[in-house]
């Protein structure tokens, strides 16, 4: 009898089993997966809340074998304004990391399994034990090694990625769901200059992308809206395809990577976007088990880690008897919904890769002149900065004071900017009436401004 069975060994679930084995738990950790194993395409970019997380648990020691440049700025350009900015920090971390995805699942499964986790490789789950309530109660499947098996736990956690079985096999929900959004095309190259910079682009209804990995490498990939995704040709054609989207943003840089050498052959990533029901009697889910997004906002790990350090603490409450496993679980669920909800809503915002309008750029414009705007909205991006502390109405005001009148302003701007700073004599009207003309052109972020607090 253990007292957590966790499905799926890597980011969410050995993040998961190995918190819990270190606070004294007996803990089970399958995978159908052989260790190291290769996982399907990862751009491996870490923000700096899971880089915190993994390097507190000592995950990245067992990395000093590979050379991973800190990254320390991100850079977002739309058209000819943009904005780059040092990442806030957390504690004392204040770099992105993007190591090598391989090293990293090792790394995290052998940290588990030194912490006591029992960890069963080649190993299928293929259902859940009940008792007669329906709670689940454990798991049965195969092995490669000894064929059929069948154990029992306290609690069944599902971190077995975003088709996950567990989740079938408990019927879990899924709400807020939407489809694809975005295709992307990316690879390693060698031979590039490595600024400590994370770079992104939109023009023309694409998302170029870049920034230094690890052992020399960077990676450079692209991203379309579904619909405008080109079509898969030779490697040869979609070094042309992605050089040229390059040469549209940033000719210097596509000059550089025509100068250059791919290291490794092109990746393809598409992800539809959900969240499911989190717990229920007996179960919970982690990871892209419990909530997937769109890639492009590089969150998958990060949020991976921060999910599998809320259910870890929500577990271990349940088994140490300090609540009941069922409150714990709840609990886990509405804390998963606060961590993740509005920075889901981002991405897919983000991932609709819509060209922005005169009036967005001229906002982005005045970030990039702001002491603080352009570092909080790298923030918002990097997952530091909570959307709803962003999208709120004084910041929004605040920035109406940074924008740029030299080149002249879109109307719409300019008569936003003049009903925030009121009317004589009618100040409050005017400004109510801008907060809800700039939340219309923010689209699903646009609610979080309307629901935070008037200045």
């Amino acid at each position: 009898m253990y007292d957590a069975i966790v499905v799926g060994a890597r980011i969410s679930g050995s993040s998961v089993a190995l918190l819990l084995a270190r606070l004294g738990h007996r803990v089970l950790l399958v995978d159908r997966a052989r260790f190291p194993s290769p996982t399907s395409s990862s751009t491996n970019l870490i923000h700096p809340p899971g880089v915190h997380r993994l390097r507190a648990w000592g995950v990245l020691d067992r990395l000093s074998g590979h050379a991973i440049p800190r990254i320390t700025s991100y850079r977002l350009q739309s058209g000819p304004v943009g904005m780059e900015a040092p990442l806030p920090s957390v504690e004392d971390v204040d770099y992105a990391l993007s190591p090598p995805r391989l090293a990293l699942d090792e790394a995290l499964v052998r940290c588990a399994v030194e912490a006591g986790v029992e960890l069963r490789e080649e190993t299928s789950v293929q259902e859940l034990l009940r008792d007669d309530d329906g709670t689940v109660v454990g798991v049965s499947g195969t092995t490669k090694r000894s064929g059929r098996f069948s154990e029992r736990a306290s609690v069944v956690i599902g971190a077995d990625g975003k088709n996950s079985k567990v989740a079938q096999l408990v019927a879990a929900a899924k709400y807020r769901d939407r489809p694809v959004l975005s295709k992307s095309l990316w690879t390693y190259w060698e031979g590039l200059p490595q600024p400590a910079l994370v770079r992104t682009y939109r023009k023309n209804r694409r998302h170029p992308f870049t920034w230094p990995t690890h052992d020399g490498l960077t990676i450079v990939g692209v991203a379309w809206p579904t619909n405008d995704f080109p079509s898969p040709g030779s490697d040869e054609a979609m070094d042309r395809t992605v050089i040229d989207a390059l040469a549209d943003v940033d000719p210097e840089f596509a000059g550089q990577v025509r100068d250059t050498e791919r290291a490794d052959r092109w990746l393809t990533g598409a992800v539809p976007n959900f969240l499911r029901t989190p717990t229920g009697p007996g179960w919970a889910l982690v990871g892209d088990a419990s909530a997937t997004r769109d890639p492009i906002t590089a969150s998958g790990i990060t949020y991976a880690v921060l999910g599998a350090e809320l259910l870890a603490d929500a577990v271990s409450k349940g088994l140490s008897g300090q609540a009941r496993m069922d409150s714990a679980l709840a609990a886990y669920a509405e804390e998963r919904d606060r961590l993740v909800v509005d920075h889901y809503d981002y991405t897919h915002d983000y991932a609709r890769i819509a060209d922005h309008t005169p009036e967005e750029r001229a906002l982005i414009e005045a970030m990039g002149r702001s002491p603080w705007h352009a570092r909080d909205m790298i923030g918002l991006f990097a997952t530091v900065v909570p959307p709803a502390d962003f999208y709120s109405r004084a910041n929004f005001r605040a920035l109406f004071d940074y924008l740029n009148d030299e080149n002249g302003l879109p109307p719409k701007v300019r008569l936003l900017r003049w009903l925030v700073h009121g009317l004589p004599g009618r100040p409050s009207a005017p400004a109510g009436l801008a907060d809800r003309l700039v939340a219309a052109g923010l689209g699903p972020m646009g609610d979080l401004l309307l629901r935070s607090a008037r200045p």
